[in-house]
């Protein structure tokens, strides 16, 4: 019987044909308008590997494609990049393509399936609530208190390291993640958030769900060191000890970064 599509796993869609065409043409956008700089690619070993980042830019994300053009410049396309998505980026017409460059479901299934193919994959634990935080609180980590991460990386073996990036929440002001519209409009139930944002930005001003393009700001990546889970924290890791350990290293290498940029968008 030949496989369907659907019975294919989806970390064997990633092509890496197709993901470096677009990199090659997404590399003069993110170096050019976003200034991009991606720092500490030498910390990722070898191997699966479970890079946990916050995330920011609202509905249009810089995180992903900012360190993906670094990360295929230095590892090259023998070793794939995944990404952890949301059902509503891979449920669209261009989800076919999404999962040709390596986006696939959030989901532990899907996380464990890739980190034990030896492939590095890219999470941000705080999701659509941490990339539409209030722009007062744009250099907090916050990941809502979810840490399935941490579990993933326990059940694989796999390595945690950090990842902080700046400059992506300044595209435009984040006024609220109006999670007390979305109750009341029911958004949950039929798109799987709790939010509903309203920012203002260029062209239309006040919006909600931001539909206002992102000013160029420059974008900072940073690479931490590795986090050995057992080695640091032994056999039987607290997963609230392993995550309170993550986000207090990402947040002292957050705050660093933004005590050097002298200038919100400029840098």
């Amino acid at each position: 019987m030949r496989a369907t599509e659907v019975e294919i796993p989806e970390i064997q869609k990633w092509d890496p044909v197709i993901t470096e065409r677009l990199i090659r043409y997404l590399r003069p956008a993110v170096k050019t308008w976003l200034r991009s700089e991606v720092l500490g690619l030498e910390h990722i070993p070898p191997g699966g590997v479970l890079l946990v980042s916050n995330h920011s830019g609202g509905a249009l994300p810089t995180d992903m494609p900012v360190f993906a053009v670094d990360f295929y410049e230095k590892f090259g396309y023998d070793r794939p990049l995944y990404g952890l998505a949301h059902d509503i980026i891979l449920g669209g017409p261009t989800s076919g393509l999404m999962r040709r460059l390596g986006l696939i479901r959030a989901n532990r299934a899907n996380a464990a399936e890739a980190l034990r193919s030896g492939g590095a994959v890219l999470v941000f634990p705080g999701g659509d609530h941490d990339a539409y935080r209030p722009t007062w609180q744009q250099n907090v980590i916050d990941f809502k208190g979810r840490t399935g991460y941490v579990r993933t990386a326990i059940e694989t073996g796999a390595p945690i390291v950090p990842v902080v990036s700046i400059g992506g929440q300044e595209g435009q002001i984040y006024l609220t993640r109006g999670k007390w519209l979305a109750r009341r409009l029911g958004i949950q139930s039929k798109m799987r958030t709790d939010i509903l944002p309203i920012s203002f930005g260029f062209p239309f001003g006040l919006t909600l769900i931001p539909l206002n393009i992102p000013v160029p700001t420059k974008v900072i990546t940073r690479v931490l060191e590795p986090i050995d889970v057992v080695a640091r924290f032994g056999a039987e890791p607290d997963i609230a000890e392993v995550d309170a350990h993550v986000r207090a290293v990402m947040q002292e290498a957050l705050t660093a970064l933004a005590s050097q940029r002298r200038f919100p968008v400029f840098g």
